[in-house]
């Protein structure tokens, strides 16, 4: 007998977390799934893919998507009992997804019509019981359908109609499914999905518990997380060397390290001090030999950060790359010695006309010991996009070095610093330049009021202000902000800016670029 090709044989199955790839079919499937009822809309499947990939997968069978499911984490006591699915989704777009929450929240599982009988719902949720035992959380919770409850609404109630299908009188397809899967009943919830007409707009709340939790230690619903920021408010004078800078920097670090801040916040183009000493008056050929300095200023906050146990926001620096363009930089030197950095996005005309210098095209955020932050370089605040694509992404804190020569400038700084903390309730931190550099072009005037800002509800400081320094002096701001009190006015305060978003009329898509 002729070697059989066994490969054009093969119909693979295979569970996968989702791609973006995925997404028209996931909508295609959707309607297949669940006919009369609105699919998912493409941008709710890009923002969980941008907050919780791993939470995301799909059932693909020869190259076809026929199942998917999607969740969340949160904390569900913090839920109301008689939630719904937009309130435990965010209507769809899972922001509420809470990385150090207990629960895995399930929100959609649906598997082809054409492909049921085949264990592909089983492999869904094994999928999920795999991550939940990964990530080491206490439960996956479900708002389960009822569909076959229209048939009985007539002559059962809710409650009765569960008990029927739990005593195997009646079947149902998601409940009875869910009962086999180990999950047990916590409750019904009315209202649950509005446009789940078979199901009478009811849902099974179910769990299932994870054996396997094992708490890392006792765990408590916390009271406070502060996160204690040194601001510089930095003076541009004519130094000498590199050395007199790193002696002025050094003397910052060790007063942020002395009052045990978390973050120290250097000014945008504080290193511009160096030109004092380059003696190069075209501003063009001044900032290319300032770019000579990148290793030693980046050797330099390195050593800082690890050695007073801080981590700075090294202001800005114009950084020569290897296409031969200048960019703005903005670098995260991280207390454990590793480096992340951000480009400015927005070049202003005046950075465009004297340096040339070239735009980023990528909003980062970035792991801390704190939390995820994000840094916006000052014109950047400007653009309420990039601080909603940030906050989207995880950011509670956005770090702001500026550097503006007159109090307008500043103002439009400032001003847009404490919108975004309002609109997005997060905080936010701007940290300038004061001072002068006589001689050197393009940088000889400056004006600062340094700052952090809170978001306005009764929980932060009355008037949205942590603290600010005083205008154009040489000084440090330190300030406490609490993590836990944003996460609670998120979900509780008097106004949810996050929560009510109006995505049906309309939404920001964001382009990942390069830089």
């Amino acid at each position: 007998m002729p070697n059989l090709d066994l490969h054009k044989y093969e119909k693979i199955m295979e569970i996968r977390n989702m791609r973006l790839g995925d997404i028209d079919e996931i909508i295609a499937l959707q309607s297949s799934c669940f006919p009369g009822m609105v699919p998912w809309k493409r941008e709710q499947l890009e923002s969980h893919l941008a907050i919780f990939p791993e939470g995301q997968f799909v059932a693909e069978y020869d190259g076809k998507v026929i199942g998917s499911c999607s969740s969340l984490i949160i904390n569900f006591d913090e839920y109301d009992d008689r939630h719904t699915w937009d309130d435990v989704t965010d209507n769809g777009y899972i922001t509420n997804h809470n990385p150090d929450g207990y629960n895995l929240y399930g929100i959609e599982v649906m598997v082809h019509p054409e492909f049921r009988r085949m264990k592909i719902g089983q492999r869904l949720y094994d999928s999920r019981k795999e991550l939940v035992a990964q990530l080491n959380l206490k439960s996956i919770i479900i708002g389960g359908r009822i569909p076959n409850y229209h048939k009985h609404a007539d002559e059962l109630l809710p409650r009765e109609y569960v008990k029927e299908v739990q005593l195997h009188k009646i079947y149902d397809p998601v409940l009875s499914f869910q009962l086999l899967n180990g999950f047990t009943l916590m409750r019904i919830n009315p209202n649950y999905l509005p446009d789940d007409l078979q199901s009478n707009k009811y849902a099974t709340l179910m769990e299932w518990n994870n054996v396997d939790y094992q708490p890392k230690t006792k765990r408590y619903y916390k009271t406070s997380e502060p996160v204690r920021i040194c601001v510089v408010q930095y003076m541009l004078r004519k130094i000498d060397s590199f050395d007199d800078f790193a002696n002025q920097v050094e003397y910052f670090t060790d007063v942020a390290s002395d009052a045990n801040a978390d973050f120290a916040v250097f000014p945008e183009l504080f290193t511009t001090q160096l030109m004092s000493f380059l003696n190069e008056r075209s501003p063009s050929l001044a900032v290319r030999k300032l770019s000579d300095f990148t290793e030693q200023y980046i050797e330099l906050f390195t050593t800082l950060a690890v050695r007073y146990n801080v981590n700075i926001i090294g202001g800005s620096h114009f950084v020569k790359e290897d296409d031969d363009n200048i960019y703005n930089i903005a670098y995260l030197f991280r207390r454990d010695g590793t480096i992340e950095k951000q480009y400015k996005i927005h070049i202003t005309p005046n950075e465009r006309k004297w340096w040339g210098i070239n735009a980023g095209d990528r909003v980062r955020v970035f792991d801390t010991d704190c939390g995820k932050i994000a840094i916006q370089i000052c014109y950047d605040i400007e653009f309420p996009e990039l601080a909603r694509i940030a906050t989207d992404m995880g950011a509670k804190i956005i770090f702001t070095p500026f550097c503006t020569e007159d109090r307008q400038g500043y103002l439009r700084v400032r001003y847009c610093a404490q919108a975004r903390a309002v609109e997005n309730q997060i905080y936010t931190v701007i940290s300038g330049t004061v001072g002068n550099l006589p001689q050197t072009e393009n940088m000889d005037i400056q004006y600062a009021q340094s700052g952090i800002f809170s978001p306005s509800d009764f929980e932060f400081a009355r008037d949205g202000i942590v603290g600010e320094t005083s205008p154009n002096l040489e000084m440090v701001l330190i300030g406490d902000v609490d993590l836990e009190i944003l996460r609670r006015e998120r979900q509780s305060g008097t106004v949810k800016q996050l929560k009510d978003r109006r995505h049906d009329i309309y939404h920001l898509h964001y382009k990942d670029g390069g830089k």
